[in-house]
């Protein structure tokens, strides 16, 4: 750090406690910092702002970026994949490193940095997943990781200095992230972290839901809700039109309203831990229900089986940042020739934490045979290639 005090470190900025922490840190040290604020969906723009501005008051140049579209594509990709960890939980806060370092790191090259810093723990699965993807997207940048960083750890020993830190010096805090907790979110979902939480005995009630209600708190009446899927992808909700998103933002807020988010699981994390994790994704919960039975109706039980075993395969991928690993890719490439064919309309009905279905229509270009129906309303359907 002292040798490089002349040269511009690219800063992954989310706004939360341990992120602004760096922040402290380099401005502290007098070391040229340049902010990057993702917009991933994760907080509306007056609170980015709000963020850039207090951040800017360091004399530190701070812009904000527009990764919806990179976000919403990813998240796309995993419900197409079903791309899931631990306890069938979407691992969207893998996902979203993903997206911030393969759009984010270019541009801090093009923008002359010869560094980037983040705020993830030292030896945490994030931080292997910003050196990971980092030099496979962009190696000519070095990593600097703060909280392995003996100056760094001194500063600040705990979450409860960093908080005062940034009270201090009036930067805007998000408001997932305090001393005792933090939350990491995206359109996709977000994950909940606390010591209190990771205590097994805690029951998964003491959460604070980002954006989502408890079943309890839902409207009393349903709420039906069409999905349409054209060549394996969602096209459609309630009218949302294709651009994903939109469809999220639909799908985010109708499993939210009607408590349709949690997993609250016991995962294996890359470092070898094992530790409690509670996620909300509202969206890709409700979609995986419209999805997961267009893929009964749409596989033979080879392409079941074959479709299930990639998608573990790329459910780890994204857990442990090899999503552009060859591996992965390979089976990207595999479960798109299962699924590339796929049309369809799934119509929901949606209450108090249960999401079902209420009819369904599908066209495959997988050579089966389907029977739908029971007694005497027996039929069958055999779709071709």
């Amino acid at each position: 750090m002292q040798a490089n005090k002349n040269e511009v470190i690219g800063v992954f900025q989310s706004g939360g406690l341990s992120a602004l922490a760096v922040g402290v840190w380099l401005h502290e040290l007098s070391t040229p910092a340049k902010h990057y604020i993702a917009d991933i969906g994760q907080s509306d723009r007056p609170t980015m702002d709000a963020v850039a501005a207090s951040l800017r008051t360091f004399g530190d140049e701070v812009v904000i970026v527009d990764l919806r579209s990179a976000m919403a594509a990813t998240a796309s990709d995993l419900l197409r994949y079903r791309a899931r960890h631990d306890g069938g939980y979407w691992n969207t806060t893998g996902a979203a490193r993903f997206v911030l370092v393969s759009q984010l790191a270019p541009l801090m090259m093009a923008d002359g940095c010869h560094a980037f810093a983040h705020g993830c723990v030292g030896g945490g699965n994030d931080q292997r997943r910003f050196a990971r993807y980092g030099a496979q997207v962009a190696p000519e940048l070095s990593v600097i990781e703060p909280w392995t960083n003996p100056q760094a750890l001194e500063r600040f020993p705990d979450r409860e200095r960093m908080l005062q830190a940034v009270a201090e010096y009036g930067l805007h805090l998000d408001r997932g992230s305090s001393a005792e907790r933090s939350t990491d979110a995206n359109l996709a979902g977000s994950s909940h972290e606390s010591a209190e939480l990771e205590d097994l005995e805690t029951p998964v009630t003491r959460l604070d839901p980002r954006w989502s209600k408890w079943p309890r708190q839902t409207p009393a009446d349903l709420q039906t809700v069409e999905v349409t899927f054209r060549d394996g992808r969602v096209a459609d909700i309630d009218g949302s039109g294709p651009d994903p998103v939109e469809w999220m933002a639909v799908a985010n807020e109708t499993g939210a309203r009607h408590g349709i988010w949690l997993r609250d699981v016991v995962e294996r994390r890359i470092i070898g831990t094992v530790c409690r994790g509670i996620y909300e994704a509202p969206g890709l919960e409700l979609l995986d229900r419209a999805w997961s039975r267009i893929l009964q109706a749409s596989l033979d039980a080879t392409c079941s089986e074959l479709y299930d075993r990639l998608a573990a395969v790329l459910g780890a991928a994204m857990y442990e940042a090899r999503w552009l690993d060859p591996a992965a890719h390979a089976a990207r490439v595999a479960i798109d020739r299962l699924v590339g064919d796929i049309n369809g309309r799934v119509t929901l009905s949606v209450h108090r934490g249960i999401a079902q279905v209420e009819r369904m229509q599908v066209a495959s270009g997988v050579v089966q045979q389907t029977r739908f129906g029971s007694g005497g309303n027996r039929w069958s359907k055999v779709t071709a290639v």
